[in-house]
């Protein structure tokens, strides 16, 4: 068993080990001039940023709507936010047209990584047991690698994190239903990203319909993880909501999140939402609300044109698919590459992901992120990351290829 304690969370959260990594070793010259961008600079292939720019329209939105500045955010958001959010699920996931109830169905949320902690708070018991048939401590099922957000929720929760394998042998997703249905009978919460950070795996119909009778039959929450979603490398990712359809319609146990942060390149606006079980959204609402983690209301008002347009979506989409088919013409077969189904990052076998992390900024400037601080070693075993780096692909593409080429070069 892991435990990870919530009053030293620096000691695990992912680019706090980076920077004490990299802490007193000068960063080498990245060698890299192309044109846009300043020579002689650190490159950050670490984070999940977006480089480029979302609509102009976002500013023109939050200027029109600057005297709500002055206001507190409504708990669940604008109607006409709601009904913004509704209508892109059902087209983007075909679903029946009266499926979505944006009043009782929807709740706006700061960004996917803020819904899903607060998740954990509400679905894992306040004294840490499991409701019901004797079931022992609360545990919450996380991906390994996965999103560090997900152990710091299941920690803040006072919950047991049980770490589930997604490597290349489980397809990058964890298999959950393998678990000892015992462990099954006293988890709470079971996250799960599709496309997947960091290895770019999306989930099939099949998969993500099993995933929720799992849920169902053990009474646990199954939160979705979808904030990269809109950006693919060949057919869109099927959605959680895809699934519930398919099951016949109820949204029970279930909570799907989405965001404008990877959709839109804009991560600081905090603009995504909710959608789900009507009574865990409310739920939700009442610990979003009690934390101050509401969306402003000239947020909402860009946030509802962004999720009405998609002219910039598609843009978006091409330029992360350029970045992949540049990054499979210089990488080739080396390091065990692989062009991923969804996401932005390349997640590479480069043998020992902090001796290279160390060498490209050494010698190159170039910040990446070593696969084994998105990992939780197990029963003294090594750390199934420790192999590994992950690049985001976040540049343009002609930034991109000088970059990757750089890595290739030192590595």
């Amino acid at each position: 068993m892991i435990e990870i304690d919530r009053r030293h969370l620096q000691s695990v959260y992912p680019f706090g080990r980076l920077n004490r990594l990299l802490d007193g070793v000068a960063p080498g010259a990245p060698g890299i001039e192309v044109a846009g961008h300043a020579p002689g600079e650190p490159v950050a292939l670490h984070i999940g940023e977006p480089r480029n720019q979302p609509p102009a329209f976002v500013a023109e939105e939050l200027t029109k709507a600057a005297a709500e500045w002055s206001r507190y955010p409504l708990p669940r958001g604008t109607p006409d936010y709601r009904k913004a959010c509704a209508d892109w699920l059902t087209r983007r996931y075909r679903l029946p047209a009266a499926m979505i109830d944006p009043e009782t169905m929807i709740l706006p949320v700061p960004g996917t990584r803020e819904g899903l902690f607060f998740t954990a708070l509400v679905t894992a018991p306040a004294d840490g047991r499991a409701e019901g048939r004797g079931r022992g401590r609360a545990a919450i099922l996380i991906p390994n690698p996965c999103y560090h957000v997900y152990y710091a929720a299941a920690a803040a929760a006072g919950a047991e994190p049980v770490f589930v394998s997604a490597t290349r042998e489980t397809g990058f997703q964890p298999d959950y239903a393998a678990l000892d249905p015992a462990l099954l009978e006293r988890t709470a919460l079971a996250y799960f990203c599709t496309p997947s950070n960091p290895q770019g795996a999306v989930a099939d119909l099949a998969q993500m319909q099993d995933l929720i009778r799992l849920a169902r039959g053990h009474d646990f929450t199954i939160a979705f993880d979808e904030c990269y979603a809109e950006i693919y490398t060949g057919d869109p990712p099927t959605g959680a909501l895809q699934a519930a359809a398919a099951l016949g319609g109820g949204l029970d146990n279930v909570l799907a999140f989405h965001s404008l942060s990877k959709r839109s390149s804009a991560p600081g606006l905090r603009c995504g939402f909710a959608v789900g079980d009507p009574q865990r959204i409310a739920a939700l609402d009442v610990i979003l609300a009690t934390g101050g983690a509401g969306v402003p209301r000239p947020v909402l008002a860009a946030g509802t044109r962004l999720w009405r347009e998609e002219a910039h979506v598609t843009a978006n989409r091409a330029r992360y698919q350029e970045n992949f088919a540049i990054a499979e013409r210089v990488l080739g077969n080396r390091y065990n590459f692989r062009k991923p189904a969804g996401g932005f990052f390349l997640w590479l076998d480069v043998g020992d992901g902090e001796a290279a992390a160390l060498a490209l900024w050494r010698e190159a400037g170039i910040r990446v992120l070593p696969g084994a601080y998105m990992c939780q070693s197990a029963d003294g075993e090594e750390n199934p990351g420790a192999p590994y780096i992950r690049i985001a692909l976040i540049y343009d593409a002609a930034f991109t290829e000088a970059a990757l080429r750089r890595v290739v070069e030192v590595l």
